[in-house]
This record gives structure tokens, C-alpha cells and sequence, in this order.
């Protein structure tokens, strides 16, 4: 393989196995930190922390009009889409909030048709079967309905996750955005900025006690959920087609499920491997459109 090839295969491992693990780190960081709080800190010292070594290296500070694009997507992919999904896995297993999102493909090819990509017959089929799975969730009783909200209310929040993620990716491939790392400091600082602001308004409070097990979550959630995923999403999107950029939502379940019942005891009902099962496929379909295309 090229440099090229060589650089695309390490950005899809580490989205693929990083953020599988990620939604794991998340359950045990929830034990101590409020969800955005815990968001917050995740995003604004990890856009700081690259946001200095690129200005270091000597790359340019961001333009007013790149800011202001790089904001939108931090909105939309850290505060939004990351953000909701720390909320409802206060309810939820982790395993069942990486399932949910494993939806991000179909809500990356609907999107994409706004900017004229043509939705084949096998991308629809694809599309339909992963909405399948998601009604299969929800009829198996699968959501919480602790703390208040309903098996509906968990859902839908979680699809409205990977909604914001996917059209925000999809968005910001259209922006003036800064050059290289530059991009992903500048979205996560606008985002973890936005997260920390949503936590004041929440009322949210720094814990009284931080369990070592949140402090490495939080230690993990930042330098490779953040640092080293997130940016090799960014070269991602700009690298490869959007339906690849998002096929670690493909494989993030299943690492997501096996490190749930390996390191936290969850318990996987038969009706969610069904589920997994369906929408793996319907994943698979939209992705294996486009795998000429790359």
C-alpha cells in the first residue's frame, strides 16, 4: 500500500476500535462527572491541547470566517452529537448507545442527496433494513425508562445523535475550514466550549469525588476518543467517500457489545444481537454501494 492507503487503513482502525470503546469510557465516567460537563472538559482540553502543539508547529491561526464554520460543526458533531449520547447513556447501556448510532451511514446517504449525491436502489434497501433494526430495539422494551424518560424519548435522542453527527460531517466537507489538525482543535474547542456552557445552565457541579476508574475514562476520552479518533475522522471526511468515513459506526457496536460484557457485566437481551444483526446489514448495503468509490 501507499502512504495514502496506509494512512486511511490506521484513521478507519482508530475510528473502528477507539470509539467502539469509547461509549464504555463514557459509562464509567459517568459514574462521577455529570454528562456535560464531562462532554465539556473532553472537548475544550482536547482542542486546547492541539489547538497549542499545531500554533507551536507553526500553523496559522484561524481565519474569523473558519471560526465561525468550525463552531457550526463543533456544535453539530461534539456538543450535539457527542453530547446527547453522554446524556442518555445515564439510561442506557453502552452497547445500546453504540447500536443506535450505528445508524450515522443511512443518516450520512440521506444527507449527502442535498448535495446532489444520487442514492442508489441498494443504498435505499440499505436504509430501510438499518430502520428496521432501530423499530426492533424499540419492540423489544430495550431502552431505560429510569429517570424519568421513556423507551421512546431514549431513542429518538439517540437518532437525533447520529443525525447532527452525520449533517454536520457532511456540512462541514463545504466550509472554509482551517487546514489539517488545525480543524479538529478549532471544532472541539468551539464544541467542548459550547458543552461547558450548556452544563452551567444545567446547574451541573463539579463531583465531590472522582473515582479513579472516571479519572482514566477521562484520561482516555481525551487523548484517544478526542486527540487521535477524532482527527482521524476529520482526514477521514476529507480523504474518503462520506459513507466510508462513517463505517465505524459499522464495526463500533460490536466492539462497543464485547466490551460491555466484558469489563462492565451489561447484560445483551437476544432481541438486541437481532437488532445488531439487521442493521449491520443495513449498514453493510449502503456502505458496499460505494465500495468502488472509495
Amino acid at each position: 500500500m501507499n502512504r495514502k492507503q496506509v494512512l486511511i487503513a490506521l484513521a478507519l482502525a482508530s475510528t473502528y476500535f477507539i470509539w467502539g470503546l469509547t461509549y464504555l469510557a463514557i459509562k464509567f465516567g459517568l459514574e462521577s462527572f455529570p454528562p456535560f460537563l464531562m462532554a465539556g472538559i473532553r472537548f475544550t482540553l482536547a482542542g486546547a491541547i492541539l489547538y497549542g502543539v499545531m500554533r507551536y508547529l507553526g500553523a496559522p491561526n484561524p481565519t474569523k470566517q473558519q471560526w465561525l464554520s468550525a463552531t457550526a460543526i463543533g456544535i453539530l458533531l461534539p456538543a450535539l452529537g457527542n453530547g446527547t449520547v453522554c446524556y442518555v447513556q445515564q439510561t442506557v447501556s453502552s452497547s445500546v448507545a453504540a447500536l443506535s448510532i450505528a445508524t450515522a451511514p443511512i443518516w450520512m446517504a440521506i444527507f449527502s442527496s442535498l448535495w446532489g449525491y444520487k442514492i442508489s436502489a441498494k443504498e435505499w434497501l440499505g436504509i430501510a433494513i438499518g430502520l428496521v433494526g432501530i423499530v426492533l430495539l424499540n419492540l423489544g422494551g430495550t431502552f431505560s425508562s429510569a429517570a424519568g424518560h421513556s423507551n421512546l424519548v431514549s431513542a429518538l435522542l439517540l437518532i437525533f445523535a447520529a443525525a447532527c453527527w452525520s449533517f454536520g460531517s457532511m456540512w462541514g466537507r463545504r466550509l472554509d475550514m482551517p487546514s489539517g489538525l488545525m480543524a479538529s482543535a478549532s471544532q472541539m474547542l468551539a464544541g467542548g466550549i459550547s458543552l461547558l456552557l450548556v452544563s452551567g445552565l444545567q446547574g451541573e457541579a463539579w463531583p465531590q469525588h472522582i473515582s479513579q476508574k472516571s479519572w482514566l475514562a477521562m484520561l482516555f476520552l481525551v487523548a484517544l476518543g478526542s486527540l487521535v479518533a477524532y482527527s482521524a475522522f476529520q482526514f477521514l471526511l476529507k480523504t474518503v467517500r462520506p459513507l466510508v468515513a462513517s463505517s465505524n459506526t459499522f464495526v463500533n457496536p460490536v466492539v462497543a457489545f464485547m466490551g460491555g460484557i466484558w469489563f462492565a457485566n451489561e447484560h445483551v437481551a437476544s432481541i438486541e444481537f437481532i437488532a445488531l444483526g439487521v442493521i449491520l446489514v443495513g449498514v453493510f448495503l449502503v456502505l458496499s454501494a460505494a465500495n468502488k468509490d472509495i
